[in-house]
């Protein structure tokens, strides 16, 4: 008896959240086997005939070959054949399609658009991107629109197989790629970048502003045929990693000769929330910074505890109210019964279950003033609402939110800010994963940016908005040096920049890249670096971290060039080339070398600005090495939250390294008998993992383990939560 009472006391000490680490995970149902997807295949060196190949896997049907934008083809089948492709010694990689969506009145001045043409090309030509072909890949245009119309001059919608890439009308209509275009070349009431730029544009994203790897990749096809010469992806998925097909399609682009612009995602502000296709090496992947403008903020507290928070209004309410002062209520989720005391208030209600407009709705009937939804998973957001809400709203971080439910009581002051300059909170940061390159590569406005919608005008926050200031920019440096390659694009505007501070301290170089783009300066630009940011390698033979550059002089004269070392730390030696002149047109490659006593440094990513002296003018490379690699667990960040729609919800979590195996398995909180798996993923990719999960995916309404694991290379890490259904 003895034994027995021992045992069950035991079991009942043990925390709520724990499953034993003895629990033996089922093998995974035959249903994830049998599902039917779609892949991408890339050939591994020389191409080979994609039907011959899949005579082996007769199960596999062709849908498309790729032979510009990637050399590979496209197939779909059942998820077990696809994975005995995965070991065909003519194939390099087979990835799962994954899912890509569409995350300047005072802009184009402040980054240099205005005095740029000023500037004029070797033609006499004002700098305006006259002759220069911009590719959009988004989801359509409105090219009926005034500022438009003179701007577009074709393009192709893969999305409905024709040649009218209009953005998408009704109860499932988009905007977004039209807001992208007005940026780069609006020609009307408002001018974007580079107005006379050729606009030539290719819908991927279809319905609510998503699309397929496939189409995308499509797209980038066809924008090779047409000869672009920029084109830029305002979209992206959550996934940090360099050889996604997207990021290796663009990479192959610009070595082709066009100038790829990506935007870095919408994820921030946490490290390594860069997603494909801004992992891209050679692309131009692009952050967001702050024009000069006036932002909304929330003082809450009294004395030393009174806190000043940022929030983001959300696009399609009404104007942000500016000095309001009064009482803010918790709001809950803003369901009617949660708004009863609501009149002439502001309301804080959380994330998740109906969507923002029927939250703000409900607000407005009750008789709020304002709404402010926080987020139900950590990290902060923005939002639109198609149909034009009666009040102001915005969103703020769940941290935030939670410490504004802290405040008591709950008055709150509102003000207005001049800002400029600022990284912005949702901007993603890097660096990549796996191989620690430096992303974004620069950063650009990205908030409040007004700019052309179907049958109107609209201010948007996000990166999909800062890319095209980057390529528009492009668009004018390619009219005024025809012959730049996308490397030296990248390069000068890169060198250009100017570093953003934060508190009198820079930004990391993992959250600006070079800086903020100084259009003015770039195209006055005529020494090279390539690559033009660095990740210093370990070399296991000389046992120090390097890094190559290649530094050319195109100008027409001697250059002088010299390189500052960093300032000296304990444990750290640098060893820069000595002072050299490069002659015109002339080349040099030089090594960066740095020896370190791993003993005396903690961090495990360490980052700064390397500056070489042209003569008298400085110029700043971002530079970045690891101590070790970063001791990350296999799976981390596992939350699980209510969807946007009623009865549906949403996990997300991260793969630093990616798994060959990941999987969120369920098991009934009072019994801890096994309930199923929520779901399950071969060959995760690296980085952030987003999924909905619709209601008649969910086992019954309930109290549940989820036992969260990834495996890879004979590994094995789980995580555990507790989660309820309802």
């Amino acid at each position: 008896m003895k034994r027995l009472l021992v045992f069950v006391f035991v079991f009942l000490c043990l925390p709520q959240t724990y499953v034993s680490a003895e629990v033996r995970i089922p093998p995974i149902g035959a249903e994830f086997a049998e599902e039917r997807v779609i892949a991408i295949a890339v050939f591994d060196k020389v191409s080979a005939d994609p039907g011959v190949i899949l005579k082996q896997y007769p199960s596999l049907r062709l849908r498309r070959v790729f032979s510009h934008a990637l050399n590979g083809f496209s197939i779909e089948g059942r998820r077990k054949d696809v994975d005995r492709l995965k070991r065909d010694s003519r194939i390099s990689s087979v990835s799962e399609s994954a899912v890509y969506e569409a995350d300047i009145e005072d802009s184009v001045p402040f980054i240099g658009g205005d005095a740029i043409r000023g500037l004029f090309n070797k033609k006499n030509e004002r700098l305006t991107g006259r002759g220069v072909k911009v590719g959009i890949i988004d989801t359509g245009i409105d090219y009926h629109h005034r500022d438009l119309r003179r701007s577009y001059k074709g393009g192709y919608d893969l999305v409905d197989g024709d040649r009218d890439p209009m953005e998408a009308k009704g109860n499932k209509g988009t905007l977004h790629g039209t807001h992208v275009a007005g940026i780069i070349a609006a020609n009307g009431k408002l001018r974007g970048v580079a107005p006379e730029a050729e606009l030539y544009v290719y819908r991927a994203l279809g319905p609510g502003g998503k699309g397929t790897t496939e189409k995308v990749l499509q797209a980038i096809e066809l924008a090779v045929k047409d000869k672009v010469d920029v084109l830029n992806l305002s979209l992206g998925n959550r996934v940090n990693g360099p050889d996604l097909p997207i990021s290796k399609a663009l990479d192959r682009a610009a070595a082709l000769g066009i100038t790829a612009v990506a935007s870095n995602g919408n994820s921030g502000p946490g490290m390594w929330t860069v997603g494909s296709p801004g992992t891209s090496s050679r692309a131009i992947s692009v952050g967001a910074s702050t024009p000069p403008a006036k932002a909304p903020f929330i003082s809450a507290g009294l004395g030393g505890s009174r806190k000043t928070i940022p929030i983001f209004p959300i696009s399609g309410s009404r104007p942000w109210l500016a000095n309001y002062s009064g009482r803010l209520i918790d709001g809950g989720l803003g369901l009617p019964k949660q708004l009863k005391q609501a009149k002439n208030k502001m309301v804080l209600i959380k994330r998740g279950e109906i969507s923002f407009a029927e939250k703000i709705e409900n607000a407005a009937e009750a008789g709020a003033s304002a709404v402010l939804i926080y987020n139900n998973t950590k990290g902060s957001f923005f939002g639109r609402v198609e149909k034009k809400a009666e009040i102001a709203a915005a969103t703020l971080s769940r941290e935030e939110g939670k410490l504004l439910l802290k405040t008591k009581p709950y008055y709150i002051h509102t003000v207005m800010k001049i800002q400029k300059d600022q990284i912005a909170d949702f901007s993603s940061r890097g660096p990549v994963t796996s191989t620690w390159m430096i992303k974004p590569d620069i950063v650009a406005p990205g908030v409040g940016i007004k700019s052309t919608i179907p049958e109107g005008y609209l201010s948007l926050n996000g990166t999909s908005m800062a890319a095209p200031h980057i390529a528009g920019a492009c668009a004018l440096l390619k009219q005024a040096h025809p012959d730049w390659t996308p490397d030296q694009m990248k390069s000068a505007l890169m060198t250009t920049a100017t570093q953003l501070k934060r508190n009198q301290n820079k930004y990391h170089t993992y959250e600006q890249g070079a800086g903020r783009v100084r259009l003015q300066e770039a195209a006055k630009a005529d020494t090279f670096f390539y690559p033009s940011s660095l990740t210093l390698k370990f070399d296991r033979k000389r046992r120090t971290r390097t890094a190559a550059i290649i530094i050319e002089n195109s100008s027409s004269s001697a250059k002088h060039y010299s390189v500052i070392q960093p300032p000296l730390q304990p444990g750290m030696v640098w060893r820069t080339p000595f002072a050299f002149t490069l002659e015109a047109g002339e080349r040099k490659k030089v090594t960066i070398e740095l020896a370190l006593d791993t003993r005396k440094r903690k961090a495990a990513v360490c980052d700064g600005y390397l500056t070489v002296m042209e003569g008298a003018k400085k110029i700043s490379l971002p530079y970045l090495y690891t101590i070790h690699e970063p001791n990350y667990p296999r799976v981390m960040g596992f939350e699980f939250v209510p969807g946007d729609r009623a009865a549906d919800y949403r996990y997300e979590l991260y793969l630093p390294g990616g798994a060959d195996e990941m999987g969120i398995a369920l098991y009934a909180k009072d019994s801890y008998r096994f309930a199923g798996f929520l779901d399950w993923l071969p060959n995760a990719p690296r980085g952030m993992i987003r999924k909905e999960v619709k209601k008649e995916k969910l086992p019954p309404k309930g109290e549940y383990i989820a036992v969260i694991f990834a495996r890879k290379a004979g590994r094995e890490d789980r995580i555990e939560r507790a989660i309820s259904i309802n």
